[in-house]
């Protein structure tokens, strides 16, 4: 019977769920819609990629960049993006344990190494965008509006390759149809790779150039993207920088969270439990960029 009575009384207000405080179940609820929020995102993401699925662009040929490095590094950059996080995820991590401990000192520490790794991710995700905008490989667009990329030897080449410049030189460099047309007439070793990544060899790529070369696309932006189907940029931008704004928010709250730590305002409660909620956010922020990684990137 005291047993019925009391599952009543659950019922009746006044009792807080798993010993939550409201600041916590309102950190976790705004979670929960934020989490509904970029499910859609990658749900749209993933609809527009299957329908155009033999067009899309292939994550291994668009993101082969790293900084100081020349030559082909597939995804590695983004690896390199996603563990900082992921580390950053950790000392957020021990932050909120010393808390619990009241030990000032090492939240300090521990905080602080949590917001120089968020400003890692975020400065090495400005340096991802402008190489995205700026491009490295370029394409030509048809008629159509589809793109095809010069190759060599059945593998993906550059329009810079085959008009002789660096393409990593800082140069913002710019062609015609009728000049990059000229120097794949007078280049064999060139082919193309058209957008369903047929490889065409020298002499069909020449008759497929001249009756469908449109526009030399350079870089990418919402309007022309010179790694293929423009979706794909649109969404880069689109979820990845939604994801960054996240960070960066995350970041700011970071700062001021730290600054209150130093000045002894938690202390000054007895609790750290802001260290506590704003770590909830953090480790939100990094599982979200585990999936846009997988998703995005891998998959």
């Amino acid at each position: 019977m005291s047993q019925t009575t009391n599952e009543i009384s659950n019922w009746e207000g006044g009792n807080r769920p798993y010993v939550a405080s409201y600041g916590k179940l309102m950190m976790w609820f705004f979670l929960i819609t934020d989490a509904l929020t970029f499910s859609a995102f990658l749900s749209g993401y993933g609809f527009s990629r299957f329908k155009y699925g033999e067009v899309w662009p292939s994550a291994e040929d668009v993101f082969t960049h790293f900084p100081f490095l020349h030559g082909d590094h597939p995804l590695l950059f983004v690896a390199l993006m996603t563990f900082i996080l992921i580390m950053s995820s950790v000392t957020m991590v021990l932050a909120v344990n010393y808390g619990h401990k009241m030990q000032k000192k090492k939240v300090i520490l521990w905080l602080s190494l949590t917001i120089v790794g968020g400003a890692m991710f975020l400065g090495s995700q400005a340096w991802e965008w402008g190489h995205f905008i700026h491009g490295d490989k370029a394409a030509i667009q048809t008629h159509t509006l589809e793109v095809f990329h010069i190759a060599k030897d059945n593998e993906l080449s550059s329009v810079y390759e085959l008009m002789g410049v660096d393409g990593h030189d800082g140069t913002h460099h710019h062609f015609n149809v009728q000049e990059v047309g000229e120097a794949l007439h007078s280049n064999t070793e060139y082919g193309i790779r058209i957008s369903d990544k047929t490889y065409l060899d020298h002499e069909a790529a020449v008759k497929y150039y001249d009756k469908n070369a449109q526009e030399v696309l350079i870089g990418a932006n919402l309007h022309n993207n010179e790694y293929g189907q423009g979706l794909f940029a649109d969404y880069f931008f689109f979820i990845t920088g939604f994801h960054g704004f996240h960070v960066f928010s995350g970041v700011i709250i970071l700062l001021i969270i730290l600054i209150n730590v130093i000045k002894g305002t938690y202390e000054k409660r007895g609790h750290y439990e802001m260290v506590e909620k704003v770590g909830l956010y953090w480790h939100f922020v990094d599982l979200v960029w585990v999936f846009v990684f997988t998703f995005f990137y891998l998959v």
